[in-house]
């Protein structure tokens, strides 16, 4: 029983690390990753760049992403919220566990400077419904 439920979870880590993996539009340039002050939390700095009409793809953080655009204009798409609107010198947090998505709206990348603060146990990001 335990190595079907171990065969379980590996298949279940290798098919959402994989649907990560099959967006080419995105990518995630981690700058540093450092331990905050709430134990079993880390803050996670990285320079995120969207193809030009790309989608991010739903996933989930387990905790806060706040984000400041750095060129390009998009749409930040948080279940249950009216879509946000963004250009280069705005910014934007998504709550900890929200299903979220990122368009590129326009015809050049979209680079964004995110800094996640989440739990250390957990994946940076989770592929969502």
């Amino acid at each position: 029983m335990r190595i079907k439920i171990k065969m379980i979870a590996l298949a279940f880590a290798v098919v959402a690390g994989s649907l990560v993996a099959q967006n080419p539009g995105i990518t995630r340039t981690i700058l540093q990753r450092k331990d905050i002050s709430n134990p079993g939390h880390e803050a996670v700095i990285a320079r995120v760049e969207l193809a030009p009409h790309a989608y991010a793809g739903r996933h989930t953080h387990a905790g806060e992403e706040i984000s400041y655009i750095l060129e390009g204009e998009g749409e930040i798409l948080v279940e249950g919220q009216p879509a946000l609107k963004v250009k280069a010198g705005e910014s934007f947090v998504v709550p900890s566990g929200a299903k979220h998505d990122a368009h590129n709206t326009g015809a050049q990348p979209l680079k964004l400077l995110a800094v996640y603060v989440v739990d250390k146990s957990q994946p940076l990001a989770t592929p969502a419904p």
